[in-house]
């Protein structure tokens, strides 16, 4: 049985109040995690400037060599006081989470990606200046830090998020973690390989910990990420020393100029809504068309209710399972509650066999669904699941950003540019692909939900006379 300690600015701590971490199925115990108590959180923040002197002490060229070797052994290495292997990695990440091995490892490539690519992601973040402008002032240009620890309070259902914090160390910012019960393997191979590859220990910590545990690290971490559902992430909207990763909302529009066209986007437009099993804020959750609205939702039905769940370690699984089946329950009971509501069909009921609810293995799935609505101000037009879901509705060009709401990516296919242009000054739209993008790619150049780089430090007036 796997031990997680709490990591104390790297160093391993046992404490004697643990949490099992089992088996989505079958409920064996894989692993324990030590719990830290909300008084110790911040009692260890007192140190932070200490931790991020350390931290300063290590040239970017060094972070950059550091982080490559750390990719390396994320991939390769027996790592970790437990004697982990990249396979067995993957193995215990799909037991506990439900997720599909081969998702798992499509995961796992994002986060060696991560450590690999530090170099561009940093030129990336910093507007294509070069990170080692951190370290002087040449041309009067000085940043100052304005975090001397970062928090984060992790997810469970998906690896790849974790690419996102990766950057703040590089740029000598050290985190405090806070990993989810269902998937503390990645944040800790990830420390464990980052600290064998010669990154101080003090760069990472790790707190399993309750909801008290997770608003000490918000509170006493001077900038913070928040993972999480709109519950949980609403009441922290208004702080702005935290970042929030909530719903995405992620959209894909049509302009009228597409006509016909739009049905050769079939394929786009699947693997927006079903690539990591829907369950990326980054996923499509709704179409908004101005031509061909219900062919399109029927093409997509079509390509959607084909899509069947497979046992976890099948070469071509795609859709994860739930680790609560009563969650996949709820989630389909709250789609068929909402189709009652005049205007709303479930386009993939014709094409599927069965209910929404599968179960492989005595593992409980929920397959991806296509709702038309007639109304765009339908409440399913508005809504976002941990599954491939998809609703389709058709609106004038002209009104179209009128319903939009809240858009984290929206993928625009047209070749108006009079529209183009009105897409590019929409306040509710963060990120936007023109031309057939799926809304799930990001770049390492391109921030995501906000600049980290920004989010860490601040650019200062600086000047200097030696001559006196």
């Amino acid at each position: 049985m796997r031990q997680f300690p709490v990591l104390r600015a790297g160093k391993p701590y046992q404490s004697v109040d643990r949490v099992p971490v089992q088996h989505f199925l079958t409920g064996e115990v894989m692993g324990e995690l030590s719990m830290a108590n909300s008084g110790m959180i911040p009692w260890d923040i007192r140190h932070k400037r200490e931790w991020s002197q350390r931290l300063s002490s290590i040239g970017i060229a060094q972070w950059e060599s550091i982080f490559t070797r750390a990719a390396n052994a994320f991939e390769c290495d027996v790592l970790g006081a437990f004697d982990q292997s990249f396979e067995d990695y993957l193995d215990q990440l799909s037991a506990t989470t439900g997720m599909p091995l081969t998702l798992c490892r499509k995961n796992a490539a994002k986060i060696s990606a991560a450590l690999r690519e530090i170099r561009p992601t940093l030129q990336g973040l910093m507007r294509g200046m070069d990170p080692s402008q951190l370290e002087d002032s040449r041309g009067g240009v000085m940043f100052r830090r304005e975090a001397a620890c970062m928090g984060a309070v992790l997810p469970s259902n998906s690896p790849g998020v974790h690419s996102l914090w990766l950057p703040a160390i590089a740029l000598k910012v050290p985190v405090v973690l806070k990993p989810g019960r269902q998937e503390p393997w990645s944040p800790y191979r990830i420390a464990a390989a980052l600290i064998e590859s010669g990154c101080p220990p003090e760069a990472v910590s790790i707190y399993p910990t309750d909801h008290a545990g997770a608003r000490e690290i918000l509170m006493n971490t001077d900038r913070s990420m928040l993972f999480g559902d709109e519950r949980t992430v609403s009441p922290w909207r208004g702080d702005a020393r935290v970042q929030i990763h909530g719903p995405g909302w992620s959209k894909v529009l049509v302009g009228e100029d597409m006509g016909e066209e739009v049905l050769a986007f079939v394929d786009l437009i699947e693997r927006s809504v079903c690539e990591n099993s829907g369950r990326s804020c980054l996923n499509t959750s709704s179409v908004w068309t101005a031509t061909h609205g219900y062919e399109l939702a029927d093409g997509l039905a079509k390509r959607l209710g084909a899509i069947n769940a497979l046992p976890l370690n099948h070469p071509q699984a795609t859709l994860s399972a739930f680790a609560q089946p009563e969650v996949a329950k709820l989630f389909s009971k709250m789609v068929d509650e909402l189709l009652q509501t005049p205007g709303a069909e479930d386009m993939t009921a014709k094409y599927r066999e069965g209910g929404r609810v599968a179960v492989v293995d005595g593992a409980h799935f929920l397959l991806p669904t296509v709702v038309w609505c007639s109304d765009p101000d339908h409440p399913l037009m508005q809504m976002e699941f941990l599954f491939p879901f998809v609703a389709v509705t058709q609106v004038p060009q002209g009104d179209l950003l009128n319903h939009l709401q809240e858009t984290l990516v929206a993928t625009a296919l047209t070749r108006d540019e009079q529209w183009i242009n009105q897409l590019k000054v929409a306040h509710q739209i963060d990120r936007l692909n023109i031309g057939p993008i799926p809304t799930f790619h990001i770049r390492r150049d391109q921030p995501h939900e906000g600049n980290l780089f920004e989010f860490l430090y601040q650019q200062r007036a600086y000047q200097e006379e030696r001559q006196f």
